[in-house]
């Protein structure tokens, strides 16, 4: 899981001196849920109705097939984002700097391909 991966690099990016956090459009206490469940000890926000998403370019809306699929495997993400939109975010990872410069950035279209975040501890190492 992918939780679980950012957990296990957690220590080696503090070691550099990083801060890592994730951002999702589900409700607060969702996300409390999951930061329980996984014992993270890195902060997730919410990015109500995906507006940063939407701001990166990120964000993208279920068709109504789509929707009845999830709904069928008892996703409702209207409950779990406390919207109507059906919207989600690509999953993606960025490595901003200091000064605010975007040094990686790794987007897939596609939900199911998450970013390994090996790759970003090794772009952190190289800012070094």
């Amino acid at each position: 899981m992918e939780l679980e991966a950012l957990q296990q690099v957690l220590p080696e990016m503090q070691a550099l001196h990083a801060t890592l956090i994730a951002i999702s459009p589900m409700r607060e206490a969702f996300l409390k849920q999951m930061a329980e469940k996984n014992h993270l000890a890195f902060d997730l926000l919410r990015d109500q109705g995906n507006t940063v998403a939407e701001t990166f370019g990120l964000r993208f809306s279920l068709p109504q097939d789509m929707r009845e699929l999830y709904k069928t495997f008892g996703v409702d993400l209207s409950r779990f984002n406390g919207d109507d939109s059906w919207t989600l975010p690509m999953p993606g990872r960025y490595v901003i700097d200091l000064q605010g410069i975007i040094r990686s950035a790794d987007v897939n279209p596609d939900y199911t391909v998450r970013p390994d975040p090996t790759e970003s501890l090794a772009v952190l190492k190289n800012l070094r």
